[in-house]
């Protein structure tokens, strides 16, 4: 057991090694900082969708701009899309689940908004529709997937692909990712050193 154990551990830091070496991943990672930035600075806000665990992540990396990261500062615009349930299941019930986040994009995303999509395989159906009406409205895409990119390589302005297809291991590197930005983007729009 303790060996299963030990290799779980171990294939996480392979995970987030090849991340390391992986300088296009990196620069990329660099680019959504500072888009993420200068979204803010002109008044935008910065939107996040997911599911199951990627829901998680997407409600996890929102409040860290919206509530605080690593020091106390004005709070920053920035929400998961899921987090209102009964909207959620009226447009899922009524519509689709493929259309819940595509519906609250076309009603409240605006250009020069950020929205952040996180699906380990990239081709989450209801994150897809949710992309493309975004590109309709002017939004910039930001995609975390697995290796491949899925469907949502195409619509990302900036991909940030984990070069894994291990469904925990790219989970994990998404929430590193996640708080990478997270902690540039605070240090950069509020002038900090962490």
């Amino acid at each position: 057991m303790s060996e299963k154990i030990k290799n779980i551990i171990q294939n996480s830091i392979d995970v987030k090694a090849a991340v390391l070496a992986n300088e296009d991943l990196l620069k990329t990672l660099q680019q959504c900082v500072d888009e993420i930035v200068a979204a803010f600075k002109n008044g935008n806000k910065v939107l996040f969708c997911g599911n199951g665990g990627s829901a998680a992540d997407a409600q996890h990396l929102a409040a860290e701009f919206s509530g605080r990261f690593y020091t106390d500062r004005e709070a920053l615009p920035a929400e998961a899309l899921h987090v209102n349930t009964s909207y959620l299941t009226a447009v899922a019930n009524d519509y689709s689940y493929d259309v819940v986040y595509s519906r609250i994009i076309n009603g409240i995303g605006k250009k020069g908004d950020v929205l952040v999509g996180l699906s380990t395989s990239g081709n989450s159906g209801n994150i897809v529709k949710a992309f493309e009406k975004a590109r309709e409205k002017g939004m910039i895409t930001i995609g975390l997937t697995g290796s491949t990119g899925g469907k949502m390589k195409d619509l990302s302005d900036y991909l940030l692909n984990v070069p894994s297809n291990d469904t925990p291991r790219i989970q994990e590197s998404h929430i590193l990712l996640g708080h990478i930005i997270c902690q540039l983007v605070e240090e950069d729009y509020f002038k900090l050193t962490v």
